[in-house]
């Protein structure tokens, strides 16, 4: 059932979340650290386990894959959120720096793009003589 992957997904996060919590306390921050990227991983080592392979299979893998799908670009848009909030209370500098990182980004999306993309040499499938 889908409802166990995503039961699987949230219990991951609940997990991660405290374990991000606690690690927070034992180091003097008063936030959450890393929390999302450990839920991130205990999902992923909760997938490659025998013991929740029948929660990860089938139709369950259906809900872990949709939410999968929208996890990460809600998570993403968060970061970047703070991080824009972060760069407006940091002065012109931040913003330069952020400014300069996304445009070096977009430099190397060609270059990352060629990586592993050999070009491929045309068939030449020899066509069988007609007879006339």
């Amino acid at each position: 059932m889908i409802i166990y992957g995503v039961a699987l997904l949230s219990a991951c996060l609940v997990a991660g979340l405290y374990i991000g919590e606690v690690l927070g306390k034992a180091i003097g921050v008063q936030a959450n650290v890393g929390g999302v990227g450990i839920a991130m991983l205990l999902l992923i080592l909760a997938c490659n386990l025998p013991r929740f392979r029948s929660l990860t299979s089938g139709t369950s893998a259906g809900g872990i894959t949709f939410w999968s799908a929208m996890y990460i670009p809600i998570v993403v848009a968060m970061a970047a959120r703070q991080n824009v909030a972060g760069a407006l209370d940091g002065g012109v500098l931040a913003l330069v720096a952020g400014v300069a990182a996304v445009i070096v980004s977009f430099a190397f999306i060609p270059l990352i793009s060629r990586i592993g993309n050999a070009p491929v040499a045309p068939a030449t499938a020899e066509e069988p003589a007609a007879d006339e």
